[in-house]
């Protein structure tokens, strides 16, 4: 398949879960995360729920990473140059659903992509080499790229890796680990 039909297949894949598989597989995941090598790091970026598409519910991972006391960071897309601004999520950070349903900061303390340690990163699907596929408009190969190089990408998937490759263009950042309900893939 190639990454049109893989997207349209994980897309309607999500749809059939029901919210409480969505929670059961979404703990689950944040479970897995707990037995990564990870947690010595301090600044953690970290995509917020869009209900509607059925994606993984990062809530658990955010009181993850609040109990481990770290800083959080969230971001605000702009679909106008596919790029996307990170702030600091606080006590006082008001976040509002945009026109496409996704979670985002008003305002609050910039975060420059280069000071992030670890990135959870939503897909749709993954293959065996850390090649993913997302919602198709870049914003997240563009962010990862403006990272350190030693930033650490974890994909965060209900379903399991893709038995053939998935086509990967110049542009695209691979993984370093992808985290499903059953296992942690490494792509090192």
């Amino acid at each position: 398949m190639d990454k049109k039909e893989l997207r349209l297949h994980y897309k309607n894949l999500r749809q059939a879960l029901s919210i409480d598989e969505i929670e059961d597989k979404s703990l689950a995941i944040a479970n897995r995360l707990l037995t990564m090598d990870i947690w010595n790091n301090i600044y953690f970026h970290l995509f917020l729920t869009m209900e509607q598409q059925h994606e993984v519910h990062t809530d658990f991972i955010l009181n993850i990473l609040a109990g481990k006391d770290k800083e959080v960071i969230v971001s605000r897309s702009d679909f106008e140059t596919h790029s996307m601004i990170h702030y600091l999520l606080t006590d006082n950070t008001r976040l509002v659903k945009s026109a496409f349903g996704i979670p985002e900061p008003v305002d609050g303390i910039e975060v420059p992509s280069n000071r992030i340690d670890v990135v959870f990163v939503p897909l749709l699907a993954f293959d065996a080499k850390g090649q993913r596929v997302g919602y198709g408009k870049g914003f997240y190969d563009r962010f990862l790229n403006e990272c350190k190089p030693d930033v650490i990408k974890i994909g965060l998937s209900f379903f399991e890796a893709e038995n053939e490759l998935i086509e990967a263009y110049e542009t695209d950042v691979p993984l370093d680990y992808c985290v499903t309900p059953s296992r942690v893939y490494f792509f090192g």
